[in-house]
């Protein structure tokens, strides 16, 4: 049992900034002292520079047109929302300020600031460490899978649960997926009274959806050989009560 799991690593800040740039629907843009709201619209560079495809009659195109050397400061945003219906789903948010440049029928972003926050802390990135990073390899499946987990295998989630330690599950009134990467997957513990997250790292990365879920299987396996929790089974007689 101490060496069921070997892999601890988690992705980095500026990789799970790329992440969410790369699962994001929506972008809202602050300029020119307005705020507008950009659904589908925007595509992503290799190098992380956004590309937001906007209506001809856009404010904001005109903004970018007539300003001064044609560089009018922004500030975009995007919510790293959990797929599954979760309390408190805002996951992350991404922040990128800089200026809008207009570019072969698009604006293209020029980012000179990138803020990441996370439930664990607010994090100015690296610009050079956000342009050479990449996205997880999950992040544009990850909805799929979360919901697929959540709603075609709910046993599955309750034996994961076995892997947690009971003290974390001290009264837990629900358990759901909340986010996976390559380096693990991550619960959420809803209890009567505020939630809590537990990870559970996978003994290697999976680079695909292949390889999750090969490491999938092993926390099922790792997991049945496992006695439940008895916080758990205090709380589902309880509940059952």
């Amino acid at each position: 049992m101490g060496d069921r799991h070997t892999w601890t690593a988690a992705p980095a800040a500026a990789e799970r900034a790329r992440s969410v740039l790369a699962a994001a629907w929506s972008c809202a843009v602050t300029a020119e002292g307005g705020r507008e709201e950009f659904v589908g619209a925007h595509t992503v560079a290799a190098d992380g520079r956004v590309l937001l495809h906007v209506p001809e009659d856009s404010a904001l195109l005109a903004a970018a047109i007539c300003a001064p050397r044609g560089e009018p400061s922004a500030v975009l945003e995007f919510a790293d929302v959990a797929p599954v219906p979760l309390r408190n789903r805002i996951r992350a948010r991404l922040w990128l300020a800089g200026w809008f440049v207009p570019e072969d029928g698009h604006l293209a972003f020029r980012p000179t600031r990138a803020v990441l926050r996370r439930p664990s802390g607010t994090v100015v990135l690296d610009l050079d460490e956000f342009a050479d990073a990449q996205p997880d390899p999950l992040a544009t499946a990850e909805a799929t899978l979360l919901t697929h987990l959540a709603d075609a295998h709910p046993d599955a989630v309750e034996r994961l649960t076995r892997l947690v330690e009971p003290d974390s599950l001290h009264g837990a009134v629900r358990v759901q997926p909340l986010a996976v990467d390559r380096h693990g997957l991550t619960l959420r513990i809803e209890r009567a009274r505020g939630n809590g997250d537990v990870r559970l790292p996978f003994h290697a990365p999976a680079d695909d959806v292949s390889a999750l879920t090969e490491r999938m299987h092993v926390l099922l396996t790792q997991a049945s050989s496992t006695a439940c929790p008895r916080a758990l089974q205090r709380q589902r007689t309880d509940g059952d009560g």
